[in-house]
């Protein structure tokens, strides 16, 4: 019987058979461990996980150095001889820079989709993947297996709706893409810019988001998309358009609502903030516009 965390990998009994995943998203075999030499494992080129964080990748390799690598990787056996990593890729490589001449695997029979299937599996669980290696990873697995959002959902333990909200960060721009893959935005911020209608805004709504917290980028989008006031007729009294143009350009310096009251001999200026470190930042851009 399959054994899985958090609800991911759901029905992987039923479609591996003996094979378990362990709660930490390692996938055994049944069978005892065997020693294989470093020369004959190979990656996985359909690997989701595409980043490894160099700090971390340091801290395993000199752990798996002091003490050996103490968790199996799981692979299967190919036609050329060669064994292929299903999981522990990260384990892998660490055991290779540690100067490891073999390495103890579990070997297990798998099909491509099987293959492609456990490794989004594991890398979840450990969440060991960026949200836009997570996005690749669905529609890799949509498009190589014939699945339907619901089947891969299915198959990995999401919800159909995490993995279409996943799936629209893909619709990013590329530049905008590497901002989200190299944690510069969150995947809030960027749900907050697929929303913003004009994609050549964007970037630029993009640099402002990052010193923001999901909640005001999201207020920052809902502005941008707002359609510009209509010009005033040649006769009507220009003071209205004057106090919009100056309420947009505050709000561009700001990055927030900006509302101007004017009366007839007294006006009024609120500035929005969303708590006392947001106001402390509030309080700084203001001494800076008065440089």
């Amino acid at each position: 019987m399959s054994k899985t965390k958090g609800g991911l990998g759901k029905g992987l009994g039923s479609l591996f058979g003996e094979i378990e995943v362990a709660p930490d998203g390692t996938v055994l075999s049944g069978e005892p461990p065997r020693t294989l030499p470093m020369t004959r494992i190979e990656p996985n080129q359909d690997q989701p996980r595409k980043v490894f964080d160099p700090e971390a990748m340091q801290e395993l390799t000199e752990s798996i150095r002091m003490h050996g690598l103490i968790t199996p990787i799981t692979v299967r056996k190919r036609e050329n001889g060669l064994y292929q990593i299903i999981a522990g890729e990260r384990r892998w490589r660490a055991a290779r820079s540690a100067g490891l001449t073999e390495i103890p695997a579990h070997i297990i029979e798998a099909t491509d989709q099987q293959v492609m299937e456990l490794a989004m599996v594991e890398n979840l669980q450990r969440q060991d993947l960026n949200p836009i290696e997570e996005a690749e990873g669905f529609e890799n697995l949509m498009k190589s297996c014939g699945l339907t959002q619901e089947e891969a959902a299915e198959r990995v333990g999401r919800s159909r709706p995490a993995v279409a909200n996943s799936l629209r960060l893909l619709s990013l721009s590329q530049p905008l893409r590497e901002m989200v893959a190299e944690g510069r935005l969150s995947s809030g911020h960027a749900r907050a810019l697929l929303s913003i209608k004009e994609e050549d805004r964007r970037l630029e709504a993009a640099e402002r988001m990052q010193r923001m917290t999901v909640r005001q980028a999201e207020s920052l989008a809902k502005r941008m998309n707002k359609k510009p006031k209509e010009e005033p007729a040649a006769s009507e009294d220009f003071s209205v358009d004057y106090i919009a143009e100056i309420e947009r350009t505050l709000e561009g310096s700001l990055g927030r609502k900006v509302t101007i009251t004017q009366g007839k001999s007294a006006g009024s200026v609120a500035l929005e903030f969303y708590g006392a470190d947001d106001l402390e930042r509030l309080i700084q851009a203001l001494k800076g516009l008065l440089v």
